[in-house]
């Protein structure tokens, strides 16, 4: 296998999407791994450090969103390329806002797949064709109240959020970031505080709306 080639990883907790990226890329770049997780993507991201990473924005534990940020964090070149079923274009624009590439709606036609990690590796970006590039740079240049939401928590509330939206208890929550359920708790109350939210109920809504989980 030639070194020359460019590396990709694969995050998709889909083992079929992943597969099916893994059998359409592998052709004609090197494929570094495949990851099921956002918190599994980060780490391989840091040792493998991958050229692009094609990465689906639902998945469990960190969400490909907040995993595409820490890793752009380490890696400033790395190319991110998201994948959604989600057409939401206020969903595209964030994903551009956390240092995307690319944007790919799973329902586009394999060529397109490729086509995109072509372009980004050229240093262009790329959007599935179904959505309206112009809509999406309008919201883009909202960005000042896109950053005033996304700093209501911290990086970290965001990890605990989710994983209480998933149904994780605090125990749990612990031993996935390395916290006592006591600061996990902590954590859970200064997020309600800051959002307003008097239930855990209130709390997955915010999640969902803000596609920190999917429905």
């Amino acid at each position: 296998m030639s070194s020359s080639r460019s590396r990709i990883l694969i995050a998709d907790d889909h083992t079929l999407v992943a597969d099916l990226c893994r059998n359409l890329l592998e052709g004609e770049y090197e494929i570094a791994e495949i990851v099921s997780n956002g918190r599994a993507m980060v780490r391989a991201a840091g040792q493998l450090r991958p050229d692009v990473i094609v990465v689906d924005i639902a998945m469990p534990v960190l969400n490909g969103l907040d995993a595409g940020q820490q890793v752009k964090e380490i890696l400033p070149s790395v190319k991110l390329i998201f994948l959604t079923m989600n057409t939401d274009i206020e969903l595209a624009a964030e994903a551009f806002r956390r240092g995307a590439s690319g944007y790919l709606l799973k329902t586009c036609a394999a060529k397109e797949m490729l086509t995109a990690v072509r372009e980004v590796l050229q240093g262009r970006s790329y959007m599935s064709r179904t959505i309206c590039k112009d809509d999406v740079d309008y919201l883009r240049r909202k960005e000042k109240k896109l950053i005033e939401e996304d700093e209501r928590l911290t990086e970290r509330q965001r990890e605990v959020l989710q994983l209480l939206a998933e149904g994780k208890v605090m125990k749990e929550i612990g031993g996935i970031l390395n916290m006592t359920p006591r600061t996990v708790a902590f954590h859970k109350y200064r997020m309600m505080e800051a959002l307003g939210a008097r239930s855990n109920a209130e709390l997955v809504r915010y999640a969902v709306r803000h596609h920190i989980v999917s429905v």
